[in-house]
């Protein structure tokens, strides 16, 4: 299944494109040319060029060295957040899924309360009382998509609940930690893989999202998001301040997106089979 996977010529470009984007996030302080904070007034608006490759903002910022700053809040905070989400929605679900009974009636209760309510409005009224910061954000992030997470992973569980090797387990007398983490997990770690490689994305578009908003990385904090909250407001006079941000996002987003469905694809017995 791994050379299925690997040999797909899209999952070579993901994983190009992201793994790309993430080294380039690791070492910008050695790659940017310029400082991401250092203002220029006297070159605003400033085109391409040897010297600023994309370009400077309004304030004379190099365009460049902040799209290479702002990889690290843009992606690492939202794949924090997905493991964050991840490691909750995993614990809870495992949980409800293998104990069954009043823990599973409670927790899968409590997934209904929080999946009843929009996800986009409960994540603002949560930054709302939390108070604007990016780590307010995370927590909110968190605190709402882990119910989705812990939905899909109960249902997974109980599909291998009753399997022959669990219940071999059972009768020799291992204790139920030791079922969850030597069983459970290594057999609905291929459904975690897809959901996590979807969810990075989602997590990416939220965090951008929200600071656009200015409710996320504040400036002059270098994030994608935040950088096409500045450039609305020269839209009109300079459309092009928009595009470098708004295609890394959407070019980010969309490569995750297609690995997760690569990655279902060739985990797929039938798709195996052809």
């Amino acid at each position: 299944m791994l050379k299925v996977f690997l040999r797909n010529p899209m999952t070579q470009l993901c994983l190009f494109v992201i793994i790309g984007t993430a080294l380039l996030g690791l070492f910008a302080p050695w790659i940017a040319p310029h400082d991401p904070y250092e203002n220029n007034i006297l070159m605003k608006f400033a085109p391409p060029s040897w010297e600023y490759w994309l370009g400077t903002d309004q304030l004379g910022r190099c365009v460049f060295s902040r799209m290479l700053y702002g990889i690290q809040p843009t992606l690492f905070l939202s794949i924090l957040t997905m493991l964050g989400t991840i490691g909750l929605g995993l614990a809870m679900g495992v949980l409800a899924g293998y104990m069954r009974g009043p823990v599973d009636e409670v927790i899968m209760r409590v997934v209904d309360v929080m999946l009843s309510f929009p996800s986009q409005i409960m994540i603002l009224a949560v930054v709302a009382l939390l108070g604007v910061d990016i780590q307010n954000v995370i927590i909110a992030n968190i605190f709402i998509k882990w119910a989705w997470y812990a939905r899909m992973i109960r249902t997974a569980v109980v599909k291998y609940t009753g399997m022959n090797f669990v219940l071999f387990s059972k009768s020799i007398g291992s204790g139920d930690g030791y079922i969850m983490s030597r069983h459970m997990l290594p057999c609905i770690a291929a459904e975690l893989a897809v959901l996590a490689s979807l969810d990075t994305g989602w997590a990416i578009l939220n965090i951008s999202t929200l600071s656009f908003l200015g409710l996320g990385v504040q400036a002059p904090t270098p994030e994608w998001g935040a950088m096409l909250n500045e450039a609305k407001n020269v839209m009109v006079s300079n459309p092009e301040q928009m595009l470098v941000p708004g295609i890394a996002v959407v070019v980010l987003v969309g490569c995750f997106n297609l690995l997760g469905d690569s990655l279902r694809d060739a985990l797929d017995p039938k798709e195996v089979r052809l």
